[in-house]
Parts: structure tokens; C-alpha cells; sequence
């Protein structure tokens, strides 16, 4: 069966099209141990943009994209955040987008495989038919899976589903890591029982959280650690005006406070965030791709003795120096993933959320006509929303563009 959709090639001009492209359908495990199965047809519903989309095209230009490609193509349908209407089933679903021959694709090992849709090995979104494993056709809210149209407010919040689980990854892994952390300096501290420290690590952890950076991914784990830790401290700080838009949202929705750290210098940054504070912090997460984070961490001394710095951007290069790393008994981790169980959790939460508020759309004639200029000034320009998305099959959403 051919489509139509974007797909990525190899194409220092041209490396993302608009046009037919065959569909392809080999058998995909979603674990180790299951039952390798064919995908079953899905119609993409509504589609978001995210910045490893930008991405890929850009290595496309590059001519770097070919173990990227489905195997045996030479190109790949792009697009892995958004909603899918499934006609044999007569029911809307998220796509989880990883999947692979290994027992937590998220955490694979060196012997074992994995594939992610429209990223890495197989096809995604952007397309008017495609195929997925039926396994991993996640289920909505019984109230919204089974309508004859999705409301553009649900659509809008369930084009996070991807994003928002990362966020669920990273508040779980920074409180696992920051139990063992934490424990043993809070039962010499409090003279209680080993897992009175445990339960009392994972609320301490968060004390005083700095978040840098305020795209989607800052947000959402702001957000989680909101949710699960009520009295946390929680500081962003980003380059954005005090008024944007993402920054009265995140002061009224998660009770966070805001630094803008336009011109500042990186000392002022730090000394501002230790004054918010009186004192320093216990997490660090760092989101804005810029190499600033790691300085402001560690060179300026954000970071307090016993904290976390999560590292959830792609790009910056992380250093620190050996001796106060060692003797302020940091931790540093890193890890851009999460498991069936944390989309379903963000698939849950984002339905009765705010964060549809946030999603402006592009129009799908616009896009289509010149997707790479639709990338560059539109999506990814400097003015750009925090979070677009297209409707990409127009009969099953309700309401207004």
C-alpha cells in the first residue's frame, strides 16, 4: 500500500519531502520474549513537532541518516507524537512509540535491539495510512476512545503523550537515584530507621529543584515533581520574558517561580538561584541545550553537596572538576526515554490537564506545500509556539482551528 506523508532522506537540499511513499509492513516485537507481529492499519489523526524531528532533517542534510532508515529504505516517514484512529477496532490510540527485541527497550542492553516510529527503524505519523503494531496501540480514557470525533482540546493535550512520559521517566529515575543518595546522610541526621530515611529521601530530594530551561520537557517534570512533591522549591530559569506566555503558565499551573536570565551573567545567574533559595540546590535539571547548565551546576556552585544533576538536553558536552565533585558527593544521570507504563500514566493525566493551552496549530495545506520552510520560519523560528501540531485528518476532530 502507498501513502502519502513527510519522509526523511539523505538530501543535502531536499531532506525532508512532502509526497507517495510505499509502506512498508515487517513484523516488530514490542518485548523481548513476545510474539513478533505485523503491524494493523491506523489512520494519523493529529500530529506534533518535536525537535528530534528538526533534527533528523538536519542530519539528513548531512547525509547521515541511513541507520535511521526502515530496513531497506532509503527513507523515513517521520513523526512519532499524536493520535491515531484505528478502523478495525473503531477507536482512537497513541502510538507507543519504542518498542524492539529487548525486555525494556527504554534500557536496552549492548545485545539486544530497538525501534522507535517515525525516529529510529520504522515509519511514523506523518502519513495518511500507516501500520503498527497492534500491541502498541495504547487505549484513551473509555469516555474519549470510542467517539465518533476527539475534541481539539483532548488532541491538543494528548499530543504530549510522548514528551509528558519522558517527564514521568525522569521524576522516577531521580527519585530512585536520589533514595540511594540521600538515605544514609538523613538516618546519621535523624537517628531513624533505614527506610524512615528512604521514604524521607524521596521528598528531600526535591527541596530545593532548579530547572533550566523552559521548553516542554522542563515543564512536564516540573509539573511531576509538583504533583508528587507539593512543598518542593521549584525554580526555572530561561532566557524568555517574565510575561511569555510558558512563564505565567508555569508560575499559575505548577506554582514554580521564574529567573529570566537574559542578560545576566552566568555568576549573577548563580548567585540569584542560591539568594531564591537561601541556599543551594538539591536538584538540577538541565533542558535548555545550552552548555550554561553544567557551569551554573557545578563552576558557580548551584549545586549543593548530595545533589542530583539530571541531564535531559541533547548536545551540551558535561564537565566537572574531579575534586568538589568527588567531595560534594554528586550525582550526575542522564536518560531520554520511558516505558508503556509512563505513557499510559501521561495519557490519563494530560486528559484532564491545562496543557492543551500551549498548542497552537499550523495548517496542514501550509505544511505540506513546503514542509522544510515550514520547519525553519514557522515551527522552529525564533517567535515560534511552544508546541505545534497540524490536524492531519480533519473529519475526526470536533471543534474549531
Amino acid at each position: 500500500m502507498n501513502t502519502y506523508g513527510t519522509y526523511f532522506v539523505n538530501d543535502a537540499l531536499r531532506p525532508l519531502r512532502y509526497g507517495e511513499v510505499n509502506l512498508i509492513n515487517p513484523k516488530r516485537q514490542r518485548l523481548k520474549g513476545e510474539e513478533a507481529k505485523e503491524g494493523i492499519e491506523a489512520i494519523p489523526v493529529f500530529c506534533g513537532f518535536c525537535g528530534t524531528d528538526f533534527e533528523l532533517m538536519k542530519m539528513g542534510g548531512r547525509g547521515a541518516l541511513d541507520a535511521k532508515f526502515p530496513q531497506g529504505e532509503t527513507r523515513l516517514i517521520n513523526g512519532h507524537e499524536g493520535i491515531v484512529y484505528v478502523p478495525s477496532e473503531q477507536r482512537f490510540a497513541i502510538v507507543l512509540i519504542r518498542g524492539g527485541n529487548s525486555f525494556d527497550p527504554t534500557r536496552f542492553t549492548e545485545d539486544e535491539t530497538y525501534f522507535e516510529y517515525g525516529c529510529d527503524g520504522a515509519d511514523g505519523l506523518f502519513c495518511e495510512r500507516g501500520y503498527f503494531n497492534p500491541d502498541m496501540l495504547l487505549h484513551l480514557p473509555k469516555e474519549y476512545e470510542t467517539l465518533p470525533k476527539l475534541p481539539l482540546s483532548v488532541a491538543k493535550r494528548l499530543v504530549f503523550s510522548d514528551p509528558y512520559a519522558c517527564a514521568i521517566f525522569q521524576h522516577e529515575r531521580m527519585t530512585d537515584i536520589g533514595e540511594a543518595q540521600l538515605f544514609r546522610p538523613i538516618m546519621a541526621r535523624d537517628k531513624c530507621t533505614e527506610q524512615t530515611a528512604r521514604d524521607r529521601a524521596k521528598n528531600e530530594v526535591f527541596k530545593n529543584t532548579v530547572i533550566y530551561g523552559l521548553g516542554t520537557t522542563g515543564l512536564f517534570i516540573g509539573d511531576q515533581i509538583r504533583r508528587k512533591h507539593p512543598d518542593a522549591n521549584i525554580l526555572f530559569v530561561a532566557r524568555s520574558d517574565a510575561n511569555a506566555k510558558k512563564v505565567r503558565f508555569a508560575k499559575e499551573v505548577l506554582r514554580a517561580d521564574y529567573l529570566c536570565a537574559f542578560d545576566l551573567t552566568e555568576a549573577q545567574i548563580a548567585e540569584r538561584i542560591c539568594a531564591y533559595f537561601g541556599g543551594t540546590a538539591s536538584v538540577f535539571v538541565g533542558t535548555s541545550g545550552n552548555e550554561a547548565e553544567h557551569r551554573i551546576a557545578f563552576q558557580e556552585g548551584v549545586l549543593g553537596c548530595n545533589g542530583i544533576y539530571d541531564s535531559f538536553s541533547l548536545g551540551p558536552v558535561v564537565q566537572f572538576d574531579t575534586m568538589p565533585f568527588g567531595f560534594k558527593n554528586h550525582v550526575i544521570l542522564s536518560s531520554i526515554n520511558f516505558t508503556q507504563k509512563h505513557m499510559e500514566e501521561a495519557i490519563a493525566l494530560l486528559c484532564t490537564s491545562r496543557f492543551d493551552e500551549l498548542v497552537e496549530l499550523i495548517d496542514k495545506e501550509e505544511f505540506i506545500a513546503d514542509p522544510m520552510d515550514a520547519y525553519l520560519n514557522r515551527i522552529y523560528s525564533k517567535g515560534a509556539p511552544l508546541k505545534t501540531a497540524v490536524i492531519w485528518n480533519e473529519p475526526y476532530i470536533d471543534g474549531e482551528k
